[in-house]
């Protein structure tokens, strides 16, 4: 095992520190994945119309023609945010594929002549 004088870190170590940032980034990239961010907020603000929509009185439901359209945006935004934390549900991110990287008592060595 090579050691980096400058540093102190044998290449392993380097290595090992290198595969625990993947697995971060994957781990991040899940939570952030956009799908996740869209169904929530689909979610959030569809509950918020649909109560509004459910609470209007006579003279709002009259000012869209008679139609409670904050009630039938509401549940359209309900059902649009649940549609996509159902697809992250059934479908989601893939972990990124085994990084193998060979041993370093494998690797031929460089000569120093």
């Amino acid at each position: 095992m090579s050691e980096h004088p400058e540093h102190g870190f044998s290449e392993r170590d380097v290595q090992r520190e290198v595969t625990e940032l993947e697995g971060k980034s994957a781990t991040a990239a899940r939570l952030f994945d956009i799908r996740r961010i869209i169904g929530g907020l689909f979610v959030i603000y569809g509950v918020i119309v649909t109560v509004t929509g459910l609470t209007d009185d006579d003279a709002a439901i009259d000012k869209a023609q008679g139609v409670n359209i904050n009630l039938w945006t509401g549940v359209g935004m309900l059902l649009l945010g649940l549609f996509f934390l159902a697809w992250l549900k059934l479908r989601p991110t893939a972990p990124p594929p085994p990084h193998t990287v060979p041993e370093a008592e494998d690797r031929p060595r460089p000569t120093t002549e």
